[in-house]
């Protein structure tokens, strides 16, 4: 790890992360916007690092891609946390799986009818 941690180096992590997540599950900045009540515009400034998101706005976008807060802070740079970073994307990535099996697959129930 370097000496120090800037909030540069934090405002980049999160961009990077943001648009990786945005783009794994096929959305738009409008669409996320929309789903976090934020701007496409504002989607886009952090994407680019011309702005910084807030815990709320982190909270917002957590809820809208439904992935875990931290994966905005995880470094796919740092060796170390390959491992941590793979466990919890191979964790959300099912909990997505899981996710559209319930919403569009009928349950066992809905076929026996």
């Amino acid at each position: 790890m370097r000496e120090k941690i800037t909030e540069s180096d934090i405002r980049l992590l999160v961009s990077r992360n943001l648009k990786r997540l945005r783009t794994l599950q096929n959305y738009s900045q409008l669409r996320l916007g929309l789903d976090a009540d934020l701007s496409a515009n504002f989607i886009n400034d952090l994407e680019k690092c011309h702005k910084s998101a807030s815990l709320e706005t982190i909270a917002k976008l957590s809820t809208a891609l439904k992935v875990e807060p931290h994966l905005f802070f995880m470094s796919d740079e740092v060796p170390g946390d390959t491992q941590i970073y793979m466990s919890a994307f191979k964790n959300d990535l099912q909990r997505y799986v899981n996710n559209w099996t319930d919403s569009y697959l009928p349950s066992e129930q809905e076929k026996k009818q």
